[in-house]
């Protein structure tokens, strides 16, 4: 395998959260559940919900963010991609309603759709694209409005999904000891009866019998993904420690999907990892699916905890099955 000339390196970050909050005294006023219960079961105490708006909204915000954060114009932009399952509509393609929010006139993009594991295979994709050699600024965006697929009568679920949006710009750099270093992704169909949403595709196109039978929310089986995504994300994330060379001690963070605080530590345990190397918000945002590692990398980042040349480990588990390791080295 030939070296490479350039490494993808994450130069900016933006994120953006809603402002309506839901707590988990809102859940135990409409389902059979107490606060005690969420939070040892899961670890979340809020989430943020967006009451105007769709997943355009939550990514063009994010978006601003860390253009203003980096005084940097739209029109710079070359790719957008947006990782998300709860597009605003089929097509056009969410990252077109970004670019135009935005004003990022020069840019072309696409989304992408990999549930949870869905900002990891975009990272992947918009650093293959910088190390091509034929772009300089790649945007990736996390976003979803889970609240839009949440059946806010089933107790098992309905608790665990919030909305957000964040995002991450890649560069190019000649300093190929920063920046993305290496990917292992996956995906296994077999579990496509486990974790989906039925209806509104070509199988099962919206009609009154698919909204009756409430095929366009969220369905898991929470015991078989809770053991799936254990075992998926742990062994892919020491696959590629091994892979290049990484003890436990070398980690500075472990940056895992935030689906179930219970997930994340038996990931983090299985890894070696110390708690304090974990990054972990899911008890103020819960699970906001592709959004959820990039808003660890972001506040982590804001809050003066990640420094460059920090090793960091970004782990994740979603739908389809789809899951994946990314290590790469904090370059900013």
């Amino acid at each position: 395998m030939s070296e490479k000339k350039v490494s993808a390196v994450i130069t900016g970050v933006g994120m953006y959260v809603p402002e309506k909050v839901l707590d988990n005294a809102y859940f135990e006023s409409i389902v059979d559940t107490t606060d005690e219960w969420i939070r040892t079961r899961t670890g979340i105490s809020e989430r943020r919900i967006l009451e105007n708006g769709a997943t355009s909204n939550l990514a063009a915000e994010a978006a601003k963010d860390l253009l203003k954060s980096k005084n940097m114009k739209a029109e710079e932009i070359e790719v957008i991609i947006v990782a998300t399952v709860t597009p605003d509509m089929f097509f056009p393609a969410t990252a077109c309603l970004v670019q135009e929010k935005i004003g990022a006139n020069n840019a072309w993009g696409f989304d992408l759709s990999a549930a949870c594991s869905g900002f990891l295979f975009a990272y992947q994709t918009g650093c293959s694209l910088i190390e091509s050699g034929k772009y300089k600024k790649v945007l990736v965006i996390g976003a979803d409005k889970m609240s839009s697929i949440v059946d806010y009568t089933d107790r098992n679920n309905c608790i665990l999904f919030g909305d957000a949006g964040a995002a991450i710009l890649l560069e190019p750099t000649n300093d190929t000891s920063i920046g993305y270093q290496d990917s292992l992704l996956r995906i296994d169909g077999s579990g496509k009866e486990i974790l989906n949403m039925k209806g509104g595709g070509s199988l099962n196109p919206p009609s009154h019998e698919t909204v009756d039978k409430g095929m366009h929310y969220i369905f898991q089986d929470g015991k078989t993904v809770f053991k799936f995504a254990v075992k998926g994300m742990a062994e892919v994330s020491l696959d590629i420690m091994q892979k290049n060379g990484l003890k436990s001690e070398d980690i500075a963070y472990l940056v895992p999907h935030q689906a179930n605080l219970r997930i994340i530590n038996a990931t983090a345990e299985r890894m070696g990892i110390d708690k304090e190397k974990v990054m972990i918000n899911i008890n103020k945002y819960g699970n906001t699916t592709a959004a959820t590692i990039p808003l660890c990398l972001v506040e982590y980042y804001r809050d003066g905890k990640l420094k460059k040349g920090d090793k960091i480990i970004l782990a994740a588990f979603g739908a389809g099955y789809t899951w994946g390791a990314s290590y790469l080295v904090w370059g900013m």
